[in-house]
């Protein structure tokens, strides 16, 4: 394991003027597209959005509001009280202000990542390289800055576990061990579990048992070894535990129908997951959650930095190999170790396992690749700039053929094309020089997430919507509009803030839409006869007017991206021509008068 600074790293350490230059593109990249519709993010954040307009409007902190059955009490109210209180009770309601949030955490829990990386090592450099490995962690930019979001979460259950490193850094000398007094226990224990107890109100009462287990574990590797010890870890990190669930049963004693939050979030959406139709095991090893994919958690959540991780895992089978690796490792590493082991463990036991599960343990990561970044075999980096190269062609396509839609300007499509060079430039640079292999890698990387922002940043331009003299037409009026899947449509209530929206099914799915059983050509016919305007969603990026010309009177037209594709859609013919099979129309619509 990495010792003190070594001259050379320490000639190293001191060109941090590179590594701020990156970490500000990548804080930047954060804060681009915050508004977008196309922005990565998850499929339900309509669905809380939809949650948090509707209690907004209300009035009242609570109870929560919902017009989808079933989805009211499905998250913890801590998430639609910060909405409530960045958009000034929806007075701005906008995609930046419900995520803006989300972006603060995110850059929080990012500069805490650098801190602890920087004691540890001793230079900064170590840290940035840290802060600029967890944001560009595809987990990180995709749940971590919009409105549904693990960043919240993910910042306070770091707290517990950020604190106890600190103390192991901050301890002299370093072989004395954690001593345990009365006075300050108490105080910095129930710290501790408001500090738990946040990140539960934010997502579910849960989470208690990975962030108690944890604390439990990392506390125990830093005590003295003796029963007095044992026992008195484990009242001080039970005393945080309840502390946090009573933090969490807030809920129930503010909210007017604690019955239905029983109901609703504890025995739907929790214990419903420990359960399996099939029998435990048969779901464990064949079900839709199989066990062995929450092994590949960490990967999955690394994204393109996947294969940087597998090179951690393949070092510290090399160290294994050679002898006992836990008794030479340092007690700081040990704690970021047990983060993560204890997370992944504790999110194998339920019946429904998903990688973002494990995302508040990504810091942990993070600090640990930052610290073996040198140790890592240059292979890993090249095989991470190869996929990195193979995505920025893709996006750097559909961004020329964006450009060729007349919506994207010259200067937008000539940013995407630069950060197309930036990518492939930094892998030719690691294929010519070894020893920028690994910084390459993370240029690479951000240059997909810059490209990706500037390949859909033309369809959110004003030019790309819906003319505004046809939207101030429809103030008050009705309008259908398509929903594709839950809660979808409350993309319109962004776009016609001042319109009764009524979704209909555009999928053959019964999302609880208007009619899904009806044809196309009837349904567009019904829909045109019984509401002031339709917002029909054509998937012909060819057609140039609606299938209800010259039935219909057409208001306005935008760009739509298409997210789901029938099989045969895309093949290796078309790849080269999304304007084929990625965009499709969305047509404002009034029957002919």
């Amino acid at each position: 394991m990495p010792g003190p600074a070594t001259a050379p790293h320490r000639k190293q350490a001191d060109a941090v003027w590179p590594w701020l230059a990156l970490l500000s593109v990548a804080v930047a990249l954060y804060f681009f597209g915050l508004g977008s519709f196309y922005a990565p993010t998850n499929g339900d954040e309509m669905v809380y959005i939809h949650i948090a307009r509707l209690t907004a409007a209300s009035g009242d902190w609570l109870p929560l509001v919902s017009d989808l059955d079933h989805m009211r009490n499905t998250k913890p109210p801590m998430l639609f009280w910060q909405s409530f209180i960045a958009s000034h009770w929806g007075a701005n309601w906008s995609l930046v202000a419900l995520r803006l949030p989300s972006v603060v955490y995110t850059l929080s829990t990012a500069a805490a990542v650098a801190w602890c990386a920087k004691q540890m090592r001793g230079d900064w450099r170590t840290g940035v390289l840290a802060a600029l490995i967890y944001l560009a962690f595809f987990s990180t930019f995709r749940y971590c800055r919009v409105f549904l979001t693990s960043a919240p979460e993910t910042f306070w259950l770091s707290v517990p576990v950020a604190f106890v490193l600190w103390s192991e850094l901050a301890r002299r000398p370093r072989s004395h061990p954690v001593t345990w007094r009365a006075r300050p226990l108490l105080a910095c224990f129930s710290l501790l579990g408001l500090c738990m107890g946040i990140g539960l109100l934010y997502k579910s009462f849960a989470l208690v048992a990975p962030a108690a287990a944890t604390l439990w574990c990392v506390l125990l590797i830093n005590a003295a070894p003796r029963w007095s010890s044992l026992w008195k870890v484990t009242l001080a990190v039970a005393w945080s535990a309840v502390l946090a669930l009573g933090v969490f049963a807030l809920w129930f004693a503010l909210d007017p129908d604690p019955a239905a939050v029983w109901q609703e979030f504890v025995v739907g959406e929790n214990a419903g997951k420990l359960a399996g139709g099939q029998g435990y095991w048969h779901a464990a090893l064949w079900g839709d959650y199989p066990l062995w994919t929450q092994l590949l958690a960490y990967l999955e959540n690394a994204g393109l930095l996947l294969f940087v991780v597998l090179g951690l895992a393949m070092a510290g089978v090399k160290r294994l190999a050679k002898g006992p690796v836990w008794a030479q490792t340092p007690p700081a590493q040990r704690i970021l170790w047990l983060w993560l082991l204890v997370w992944l463990l504790v999110f194998s036991i339920p019946s429904q396992r998903s990688a973002r599960y494990v995302i508040p343990a990504m810091p942990a990561l993070a600090i640990l690749l930052a610290l073996h970044w040198e140790r890592i075999a240059r292979i890993w980096f090249l095989l991470t700039l190869l996929i990195a190269s193979v995505a920025l062609v893709i996006l750097g396509r559909i961004a020329w053929v964006v450009g060729d839609m007349d919506i994207a300007s010259p200067w937008t499509r000539g940013l995407a094309m630069a950060a197309v060079v930036a990518g492939l430039a930094s892998a030719i640079a690691a294929l010519v020089r070894s020893n920028w292999s690994r910084n390459a890698a993370l240029v690479g990387c951000f240059s997909v997430y810059a490209c990706f922002g500037l390949m859909v940043a033309p369809l959110d331009s004003a030019q790309a919507q819906f003319p505004a003299s046809a939207l101030s037409q429809l103030s008050g009026k009705r309008v259908a509009v398509p929903n594709g899947f839950t809660a979808q449509y409350e993309r319109f209530h962004f776009i016609l803030p001042d319109s009764t929206l009524v979704p209909f099914d555009v999928a053959g799915r019964n999302t609880g839409a208007l009619h899904p059983e009806m044809p196309d050509a009837p349904r567009l016919a019904f829909l045109l006869a019984n509401f002031d305007a339709v917002i029909w969603l054509d998937n012909d990026s060819q057609a140039i007017a609606p299938r209800c010309a010259p039935q219909c009177t057409v208001l306005g037209y935008r760009w739509h991206v298409k997210s789901r594709h029938k099989s045969g859609e895309v093949t290796l013919s078309n790849l080269w021509y999304p304007q084929q099979w990625l965009f499709g129309r969305e047509w404002l619509l009034t029957a002919q008068p």
